[in-house]
């Protein structure tokens, strides 16, 4: 376990001696609702603003301060948050993309991840005074390139 000490004890791994490397990281969650709320998202009539430009703010935001909100995660020098929201009448809902990179010593997975879940989430809160059923489902990790353990891609 990478994350405790010789006495067990939760510690920060020390990353010091690993190789400097290009890593990106992308995830994704999805935002399941009716399709009257989504109609409503999409036609921007929501009191509280627009749904997908407040939920990519979010996400960037939220990417960033990644090592404030996750116990012993590294702060990064995050050189590149991308957050694409997009309909998907299918679900019927939204689905959330965040791509993060960095040049460093650790990778961006958790990044990627919190930068999805609280695009959602600011999702759920917009528009909830419409409809409190919507799901947040589908969280994980889509994709991630660089470092040690090498390429990673889901299924």
């Amino acid at each position: 376990m990478t994350h405790l000490d010789a006495r067990g004890q939760a510690a920060m791994v020390d990353v010091t001696e690993k190789a400097v490397t290009d890593r990106t990281a992308v995830a994704e969650g999805r935002v399941v609702m009716k399709p009257e709320t989504l109609a409503v998202i999409l036609d921007g009539h929501l009191p509280k603003g627009d749904v997908v430009a407040t939920a990519r703010i979010a996400g960037i935001m939220a990417a960033k301060k990644t090592a404030e909100l996750i116990p012993l995660c590294h702060p990064l020098p995050v050189t590149k948050v991308v957050v694409d929201i997009e309909p998907s009448p299918a679900l019927p809902g939204l689905v959330v993309r965040a791509t993060v990179r960095v040049t460093g010593q650790t990778g961006v997975e958790m990044e990627a991840l919190t930068a999805a879940s609280v695009a959602c989430l600011t999702i759920y809160d917009m528009a909830k005074a419409v409809e409190k059923t919507m799901r947040i489902e589908g969280l994980r990790l889509v994709e991630k390139t660089g470092g040690k353990s090498g390429p990673f891609k889901a299924d």
